[in-house]
């Protein structure tokens, strides 16, 4: 079953929990209930939202991951089940156990499959199309050379190019670029930068939540990766696998730009959560990226087991 995204930014609101079901009220009418089986993600996005605790036990108890914005609209907090999975003790000694040069494949594979899903969204014509695909041949095992740094620079030069923004926009008079707007083809990644990094940073965090909440589902722990292992980070496997992910935010905020939007507002949300019902290939089977996820992390359970060496990662269909 396909996970439910809530996003809730209007306006104040009490949440509550009724019957296993969430529920929303506001100036003491209930707007809304939704059951609590249903719910994937949950993002907060208002100062004046107030919650029960039993809310927060709720949703765990069905594996919905809570996200707290700031007023930034960066997370500030996520709330996540601590066990999500029957074999959640046999799950996390398979990580604790595996071996460097198993990681260091997986790493290679997640580096690969990254820089290929960049290729995608760049036009055949364009030469960094040809370049990122020779830069994702030219990974070895654990990245010792960081390609993934050298087809990053290739990368965002060519995403927002003028011409890549222009192709993609309905109305060239909407985009920012022919009016001398932010961009003007020259964009650094930034969290902190200008737009539309601020759309990027909105897109990644939705999708880092459903890529921390799979790997809760499957037993296994968040905070144990094979690349990032910052002992400040608490999710370092959610940003080890949500890599080959990001290319689907990427098109969507080059698809928002080309349309003349660069704030986080309500149609840019909708557009960037989304993704998480993108249709995806994983292991030749199509479907929304929710479920794509969950059959990664079944699929990396299999690898850390010793019964695979390919980690099978969603792919997208457009």
């Amino acid at each position: 079953m396909i996970k439910r995204t809530v996003e809730i930014s209007t306006g104040p609101t009490y949440l509550s929990i009724k019957d296993d079901q969430l529920v929303l009220t506001r100036e003491r009418e209930v707007v809304a209930t939704i059951p609590c089986e249903d719910i994937g993600v949950v993002i907060v996005d208002h100062p004046a939202v107030t919650y029960t605790h039993a809310l927060l036990t709720t949703l765990a108890r069905f594996g919905a991951v809570l996200i707290v914005c700031g007023q930034d609209h960066h997370p500030a907090a996520l709330v996540y089940p601590i066990e999500g999975n029957a074999l959640h003790t046999e799950r996390l000694r398979l990580q604790v156990e595996s071996t460097r040069p198993c990681g260091k494949r997986i790493w290679r594979q997640l580096v690969q499959a990254k820089i290929h899903a960049q290729a995608k969204i760049i036009s055949p014509n364009d030469p960094a199309h040809r370049k990122l695909l020779a830069l994702a041949r030219s990974v070895r095992s654990g990245d010792p050379s960081n390609v993934e740094a050298h087809a990053a620079k290739v990368y965002w030069k060519a995403l927002f190019a003028e011409d890549a923004i222009l192709g993609s926009a309905s109305d060239r008079s909407a985009s920012p670029l022919t009016k001398g707007g932010p961009l003007g083809g020259r964009f650094h990644r930034d969290p902190e930068g200008p737009p539309p990094n601020n759309l990027l940073n909105y897109g990644y965090m939705a999708l880092r939540a459903a890529v921390a909440r799979a790997i809760c589902t499957a037993g296994l722990h968040p905070s144990i990766g094979f690349h990032h292992r910052n002992r400040y980070n608490a999710f370092c496997l959610a940003d080890d696998l949500v890599e080959p992910l990001r290319p689907l935010v990427d098109a969507r905020v080059r698809d928002l730009v080309a349309r003349g939007k660069t704030e986080v507002d309500r149609e840019a949300k909708e557009s960037l959560l989304g993704v998480l019902t993108e249709t995806v290939v994983t292991a030749a089977e199509s479907g929304p990226l929710m479920v794509g996820l969950s059959r990664m992390m079944a699929s990396l359970v299999r690898v850390l087991e010793g019964g695979e060496r390919k980690l099978e990662i969603p792919v997208s269909c457009n």
